[in-house]
């Protein structure tokens, strides 16, 4: 259920935020269309300006226009080719477009034009987890941590890539740091309270809980903490919380899944575990576990 390149991706969009722009051409309260429809009329006017058209590129990102916001940025680097910002908002634009190719080699340009600037690491230190280079990634991102030794995404970056790599100790000591320096944090609360709950760790539930407190609609920390309480045997407050999570998101086939299993092997409701094993596959037709359950559960019924 969980995905973690979600939290990649998203990362990598966000670091685009940090780039500060030469000169404000918009105004911050206002929507990202309303900038759109500024920043049309005044590059009508002023088609050559890099400055515009890097800025309208950001906003047609955030607007889910990544091929129109990659025209826009590609016009404004080759007007001014060793300008930093223009070749981060570039990989942000092809990254955004699924070309995680070129948005490598955006950075591999930004990287010789300025190999000591910080947001660049922090994207090259991104990019390569993504392509599962973990090695180089943690290079990158400990460049980026020598020079901010609390930058929060780095550090979350790491834990990240610890977690992947097994060094489970490593992971939790940098996402409690993260957790630490930045208690409104829910990713970070989140990914801890999955590891303490992936060991039966009674930590679990405070982090967990603290991730929802800061974002109650966390279908995955719900899932994780319904799921810590069903490995520990207190089945009452998982099929509450699989039945909080499917108020949110009735198409998880995971919760329903598991309310049949808790049905089929602690109640012995055969029955009704072929009920939720059916909402399960009606969800997903392909989830194997309750293809398999299902099958087992109608043996035992009759």
């Amino acid at each position: 259920m969980k995905n973690i390149l979600n939290h990649i991706i998203l990362l990598f969009l966000a670091t685009a935020i940090l780039v500060a722009c030469h000169e404000k051409r918009t105004s911050d309260d206002m929507s990202d269309s309303e900038k759109l429809e500024m920043l049309d009329i005044k590059i009508e006017k002023n088609p050559n300006d890099a400055e515009l058209l890097a800025e309208r590129a950001k906003v047609l990102i955030a607007l889910g226009r990544p091929k129109e916001a990659a025209y826009d940025i590609n016009r404004a680097v080759n007007i001014e080719p060793d300008n930093i910002e223009f070749r981060l908002i570039q990989a942000d634009a092809y990254f955004a477009n699924g070309d995680v190719e070129n948005s490598y080699k955006t950075l591999s340009e930004a990287e010789k034009i300025a190999p000591e600037d910080e947001e660049v690491l922090l994207k090259m230190g991104e990019i390569t987890y993504y392509s599962r280079d973990y090695d180089r990634s943690l290079q990158y991102l400990s460049k980026v941590t020598e020079k901010k030794p609390n930058d929060r995404t780095a550090l979350f970056m790491k834990g990240f890539i610890y977690k992947e790599k097994g060094d489970t100790a490593s992971a939790v000591t940098l996402l409690r740091k993260v957790c630490d320096l930045n208690p409104d944090y829910e990713p970070a609360f989140e990914e801890l309270g999955v590891l303490y709950a992936s060991r039966q760790n009674p930590l679990a539930v405070e982090y967990l809980t603290t991730a929802l407190h800061i974002e109650p609609t966390n279908t995955n920390a719900i899932y994780a903490l319904a799921m810590y309480y069903q490995d520990i045997e207190e089945y009452d407050k998982a099929e509450e919380l699989y039945h909080q999570l499917l108020s949110i998101n009735e198409q998880s086939a995971d919760a329903w899944h598991n309310l049949g299993y808790i049905e089929m092997t602690h109640y012995g409701d055969f029955e009704r575990a072929v009920e939720y094993f059916d909402k399960a596959l009606a969800a997903d037709s392909t989830h194997e576990a309750s293809l398999y359950n299902r099958q087992l559960a109608i043996e035992n019924r009759k």
